[in-house]
C-alpha cells in the first residue's frame, strides 16, 4: 500500500472523528439548550437558519392559510393572558409566511393568537399591497371579529413593516381602534412593531427616486398603492403624523435594526409619546451586538420575539439570551 493511500486513509480518519466531535457537541448543546426551556416557565423561541425560507415556501403555497397555534376561535384569554394576540404580517407577505415562528411559541405560552391575512386578493401570496386606509379597514372588522370570539375587552398587536406601522396606527387613530377622549374604552392596549414602517421609507433611495421622478403611480400599478403609501412624505404618512405619532392608552415598542434595507433610513421607524401614551423605541443590535438581522429575518429572530415577550408581559419581562441571528434566514 502507498503512503500516498495510508495518508488519505490517515486523514479520513481524522475527518471522521472530528465530525463525530461537532455531532456529539451539538447534540449536547440542544439537548442542554431543550433542558433549559423544559425547566423554565417561558420556554425559548424555537429558532433556525431554516425556518424563514421554509414558511415562506410553504407560505406562497398556502397563501391563505393560518400558521401554527393561530385562529383558534374557541380559544378564551385567561386571567394571565387577558388579550388576545393578533398578528399583522408584512408588505408582500402573508400571514403563514411571516409568523410561523412567533405565532405557535406565543400559543405555547397561553396566548390566544390570531393572524389575519389583509390587502389582497385569496390566492395571492403577495398580500399586504393594497391601500393602507382599505387594509385598516379590513383590520379593524377582523379585530371586532376577535373580540366578539374571544369574549376580551382589549387585543394586543404585534405586526412587521406595514403591520407594525402604518396600517395599524391608520387603525388606531382613523378606524375606531382608539378612543381619544375616553382611551379606556380603546380596543388595542400595546403595538408592537418590527422593522415598522412608522414615517416612511426611501427604499435605499430608490423610493426617494421614484418620488422625485413621479414615479410613485406607475410603480404602485405594478406592486400595489401600500409601495406609495409608505413612501416618505406620502399624502398617508401626512395625515397620520399630522396630530402625533400616539393615541392616548396606547403603549408602543419598536424593535428596529440597523441593518435594515426596507424601512430607511432605520430610525424612521421610531416613534415620539405623546399625550397618556408609552414609547419604547429599541435597536436590535443594542441588546445583541452580533445580531445580524435584517428587515426580512426579523420575524424570524429569537433575539427580536424575546423583546416582544417582554413587550406583551413587562411585569414579567426577563434578559434577552442574545443568540445566532442571520440575514434573510433568521435563527
Amino acid at each position: 500500500m502507498s503512503e500516498r493511500n495510508v495518508s488519505r486513509r490517515r486523514s479520513n480518519g481524522l475527518r471522521a472523528r472530528w465530525a463525530a466531535v461537532c455531532v456529539g457537541l451539538a447534540l449536547s448543546l440542544t439537548g442542554g439548550l431543550q433542558s433549559a426551556a423544559a425547566t423554565s416557565d417561558t420556554p425559548e423561541p424555537p429558532g433556525g437558519l431554516l425556518d424563514a425560507p421554509a414558511a415562506f415556501i410553504e407560505g406562497s403555497l398556502h397563501p391563505d392559510e393560518p400558521p401554527a397555534g393561530a385562529d383558534d376561535w374557541s380559544c378564551k384569554p385567561t386571567r394571565k393572558h387577558p388579550r388576545p394576540v393578533v398578528l399583522l404580517h408584512a408588505t408582500w407577505t402573508n400571514a403563514f409566511s411571516d409568523w410561523s415562528m412567533l405565532a405557535p411559541w406565543l400559543k405555547q405560552q397561553g396566548y390566544c393568537v390570531f393572524t389575519p391575512n389583509y390587502g389582497g386578493a385569496p390566492g395571492s401570496p403577495f398580500k399586504a399591497s393594497g391601500p393602507v386606509p382599505a387594509s385598516a379597514r379590513q383590520i379593524a372588522g377582523y379585530i371586532d371579529r376577535v373580540l366578539k370570539a374571544t369574549g376580551a375587552r382589549q387585543v394586543d398587536l404585534v405586526g412587521h413593516s406595514q403591520g407594525g406601522g402604518v396600517t395599524p396606527r391608520w387603525y388606531l387613530r382613523f378606524e375606531g381602534g382608539t378612543d381619544s377622549a375616553h382611551p379606556k374604552r380603546n380596543k388595542v392596549r400595546r403595538l408592537i412593531g418590527l422593522a415598522p414602517s412608522n414615517h416612511g421609507t426611501t427604499a435605499l433611495g430608490l423610493g426617494t427616486l421614484a418620488t422625485t421622478l413621479g414615479l410613485n403611480p406607475v410603480v404602485s400599478t405594478l406592486v400595489g398603492q401600500a409601495w406609495s403609501d409608505q413612501m416618505v412624505g406620502s399624502d398617508v404618512n401626512k395625515k397620520l403624523d399630522r396630530d402625533g405619532d400616539t393615541q392616548p392608552g396606547v403603549d408602543y415598542t419598536v424593535i428596529a435594526t440597523r441593518l435594515d434595507e426596507v424601512v430607511t433610513p432605520f430610525t424612521n421607524q421610531f416613534l415620539t409619546a405623546g399625550p397618556r401614551a408609552t414609547v419604547r423605541n429599541f435597536t436590535i443590535q443594542d441588546i445583541c451586538p452580533e445580531d445580524l438581522s435584517e428587515h426580512v429575518s426579523l420575524a424570524y429572530d429569537t433575539n427580536a420575539a424575546q423583546l416582544v415577550r417582554n413587550a406583551l408581559d413587562p411585569a414579567h419581562a426577563k434578559p434577552v439570551r442574545c443568540g445566532l441571528s442571520l440575514p434573510l434566514l433568521g435563527g
